[in-house]
């Protein structure tokens, strides 16, 4: 009888969750940094396991996004119910700002501890990990961050600038809270007449091009790449890697909170990150396979990363990479 009921009850739960993913309907606006393609892909992919949803949307990098999200706070009418940024720091800051809803509910069993939010205010989406570029025609071959700090690496290492792109700024955060890295590793890559600048195709293309032979990029990039001809091997180095997660939450101020919680859903669902593989990226779902050109998801190391901390402490470390690299 026990058995039975408890059955029963497990089956209305799921009638009840079915029967809510159909009532959803609407408009839900999107607010996202993806590439223009992916966004189109991911919005259609929705909209055609919602069809009663019509999902409005804008797209720029997520600095652009912040300052329009922004502009729309300070006149008191923010737009979108769902936004899908870089990373877990901004989100992190609008947690503070009490800008976020949380969504506790939202099935984030299958992922592994520190990808999501612990009080379920945003949900990582897929793991864009920053690594080590090299050329090919490079001698030395790096498996760790200290092989840059050695002889052959010197005048020949490129990477972004954390004044620029947001996932240097979390590797920054990364390998600087690291007690084997630190700031002394920064100091070591000032040392070797590392020139941050720019984002990370710049980054790439100067390795690629064989400008420099060294580089800290994001993994798709020389990955992608390398299966075109392109003469660079990504490393994920042994001390492991930092990643930008791509997040997304929902607004406080969201006008459509059903559609948004079953957009949130969608994303975080085996078929939401077997769409995220297909686009070529690292699934933040441990079980969906990698797509080609990546090592299986439990060969990837993460290194700790502390979003809130990364916070609190984000200007000094700016302004303490200034100091080492000028900027």
């Amino acid at each position: 009888m026990k058995r039975t009921m408890a059955l029963a009850g497990v089956s209305a739960i799921a009638l009840t969750t079915a029967a809510a993913a159909q009532d959803v309907s609407g408009t839900l606006t999107l607010y996202t940094s993806q590439p223009n393609a992916d966004a189109q892909e991911t919005v259609a992919a929705f909209e055609d396991r919602h069809p009663d949803v019509e999902v409005e949307w804008f797209r720029d990098g997520t600095t652009k996004v912040m300052a329009k999200l922004r502009a729309e706070f300070q006149a008191g009418q923010p737009q979108p119910d769902v936004l899908l940024i870089a990373d877990m720091v901004t989100m992190e800051g609008l947690k503070g700002e009490d800008r976020l809803m949380a969504y506790p509910e939202a099935d984030t069993s299958a992922y592994s501890a520190g990808i999501m939010d612990d009080e379920g205010y945003y949900f990582s989406t897929k793991l864009i990990t920053t690594g080590i570029v090299y050329n090919t025609s490079a001698e030395m071959v790096p498996s760790s961050y200290q092989d840059l700090l050695k002889p052959e690496a010197e005048g020949q290492i490129a990477m972004p600038s954390p004044l620029t792109s947001g996932a240097a700024t979390i590797h920054m955060a990364t390998l600087t809270s690291n007690p084997d890295l630190g700031w002394d590793y920064y100091q070591g890559l000032a040392d070797q007449n590392a020139n941050p600048q720019g984002g990370n195709g710049g980054t790439y293309q100067a390795v690629a091009g064989g400008e420099k032979l060294y580089g800290f990029v994001v993994d798709f990039l020389p990955i992608r790449n390398k299966a075109e001809g392109a003469p660079v091997e990504f490393v994920f180095p042994e001390e492991g890697v930092s990643a930008v997660t791509e997040p997304a939450a929902i607004l406080s101020t969201a006008q459509n909170p059903g559609a948004a919680k079953a957009f949130i859903d969608f994303l975080i669902s085996r078929e939401g990150q077997e769409m995220a593989a297909g686009q070529g990226y690292l699934p933040a779902h441990p079980d969906v396979m990698p797509p080609e050109g990546f090592p299986a998801r439990d060969g990837i190391s993460l290194m700790a990363f502390d979003p809130a901390e990364a916070l609190a402490n984000d200007q000094e470390n700016k302004e303490r990479f200034m100091d080492l690299f000028g900027g």
